[in-house]
């Protein structure tokens, strides 16, 4: 999941009335002529709904407040993050899937989305659950270069390609789907938590330098969230009476500041880069631990089936546990935020760091 740097103040809730009226904003005029994103299911559009997995959502109840009451296979009731970002920039109100066959070139022009579910910086990652790796994302990114120079032309699909925000947003899975799992001969039996956490810095090093080299100047990389209060990891903490796993929420902060880190050095290494941390980490807590300040009346268990476990197939139309009202709960299913949870986040993202970076 995906998940962004907020300057909160000392004292949380003076965060509150600033928030709302950031939420009650007008959409600015385009500052950038696309959205781009790589990641995992915290911004899939749909990817995966194209390949042999078993982690899909194109069924219903995913999707039931979607624009026409449609599953995408976007792991949310809604829209995800990326969405409300690319309408917040004037852009469209969604980024379609690049592996979407309703979708073309044109559609693309002003947005697309490489992301799988699943997946992470770590190849090992999209192992687990047979899907895209990062190295394929990128595959398909150049595929699309070259597509979108053979419809608009060297010199505008170039403006474009310098010029679009690439939102990065991933790392969740390589935690808790690959180095805290059981699976035999993982990463923990390879490296400690903080070698593994190093490991992935300079994997997601590479990928950005990468990205770099082929004409990406303007990049947001998105940082952990709370990973240790998503519903599924409070469900099976056991001997914690099912409270956050710290743990992993410590290792989230921890992360974070060494992709601060990463990030300041990037940006004075590598040519003409303007790129930003993305942190969602406080403000996501904020939410999860003063839910009705936000407006949500759950936090610990999310809205689909029993909202403990289930995600995925486990989530679907056959289950008479499902909330009727997804906006009073924080997470959708016991891994993904809510619609409304993703656009207070993505809101106060553009408003607070991406606008002014890249306007």
């Amino acid at each position: 999941m995906a998940r962004m740097h907020f300057p909160l103040p000392s004292k949380p809730f003076l965060l509150l009335p600033h928030l709302f009226l950031l939420l009650a904003a007008t959409v600015c005029e385009a500052e950038v002529p696309a959205i781009i994103v790589f990641g995992d299911s915290s911004v899939d559009a749909g990817n995966n709904n194209a390949i042999s997995t078993v982690l899909k959502s194109n069924f219903q109840p995913y999707g039931r407040d979607f624009i026409g009451g449609q599953p995408t296979g976007r792991f949310s009731n809604g829209r995800v993050p990326t969405d409300f970002i690319s309408e917040a920039f004037g852009l469209k109100p969604t980024v379609p899937a690049y592996l979407d066959p309703m979708y073309s070139i044109e559609d693309f022009a002003t947005g697309v989305c490489f992301a799988s579910a699943g997946t992470g910086y770590d190849n090992a990652t999209s192992n687990v659950l047979n899907v895209i790796p990062m190295w394929k994302e990128m595959e398909y990114y150049k595929e699309y270069q070259q597509k979108l120079r053979s419809y608009l032309g060297d010199d505008k699909a170039n403006f474009i390609l310098s010029e679009a925000l690439y939102v990065f947003s991933l790392g969740t899975n390589d935690f808790l789907e690959n180095y805290y799992s059981s699976l035999p001969g993982g990463r923990q039996s390879q490296f400690t938590v903080r070698q593994y956490e190093d490991f992935l810095i300079e994997l997601a090093a590479g990928q950005i330098t990468e990205l770099h080299r082929l004409g990406a100047r303007k990049m947001s990389l998105t940082g952990l969230p709370p990973m240790g209060c998503l519903p599924l990891e409070r469900t099976t903490n056991f001997f914690g009476f099912n409270e956050c796993v710290l743990e992993y929420n410590n290792v989230a902060v921890e992360f974070n500041g060494k992709l601060r880190k990463a990030v300041n050095r990037m940006n004075r290494q590598l040519p003409g880069l303007r790129m930003v941390l993305s942190d969602p980490y406080e403000l996501f807590l904020e939410i999860i631990r003063k839910p009705s300040s936000f407006g949500f009346d759950v936090a610990q268990r999310a809205c689909c089936a029993t909202g403990l476990y289930e995600m995925s197939y486990m989530c679907n139309q056959q289950n008479l546990f499902t909330c009727t009202d997804a906006s009073k709960y924080v997470f959708w299913d016991s891994f993904h935020p809510t619609e409304k949870t993703n656009q207070i986040l993505a809101e106060y993202l553009t408003k607070e760091v991406l606008l002014p970076a890249f306007s």
